[in-house]
């Protein structure tokens, strides 16, 4: 009884895997469109990937301003002043910062700043540094 059993499974696992290799080209087409990857995930500077390589939310390698910048990333907390960001036009919020100096505010915004709720790249990890640093510069512009 346990060879006929295993001579039944051995059957059907040949008979399965001979059908599945018989397979017209169109059903193969067909089976590898079901299985087929929904997307693809491409960093820029990938050598590997089949497309042009994007960033994700508006493609950073295309170099979006600092206004837009400001508008997707910054806004939530430099319209508000949620966690102490200095708001966007208020000059005596800025001012104590702008002294500094571009470069501290570049470190800062790059870096984020510890203990306080600036995180790196104000957590757009898809911009750029000059897109970062882009996103600087129209603040302090529109807080002079």
């Amino acid at each position: 009884m346990k060879n006929r059993i295993i001579f039944s499974l051995l059957g059907f696992a040949l008979a399965f895997s001979v059908s599945a290799q018989d397979l017209s080209d169109k059903q193969r087409a067909e089976i590898e469109q079901r299985i087929k990857p929904v997307g693809e995930v491409c960093l820029e500077g990938d050598n590997n990937c089949s497309g042009p390589a994007v960033a994700a939310a508006g493609g950073a390698s295309a170099g979006r301003s600092g206004e837009n910048v400001y508008n997707t990333a910054c806004m939530a907390c430099h319209s508000t002043g949620a966690a102490g960001a200095p708001k966007l036009g208020d000059v005596a919020g800025w001012a104590d910062r702008i002294v500094k100096g571009n470069d501290v505010l570049y470190a800062s915004a790059l870096d984020g700043i510890a203990g306080t709720g600036m995180m790196a790249k104000g957590g757009c990890m898809n911009c750029s540094d000059d897109e970062t640093k882009a996103a600087v510069d129209y603040m302090v512009a529109g807080s002079q």
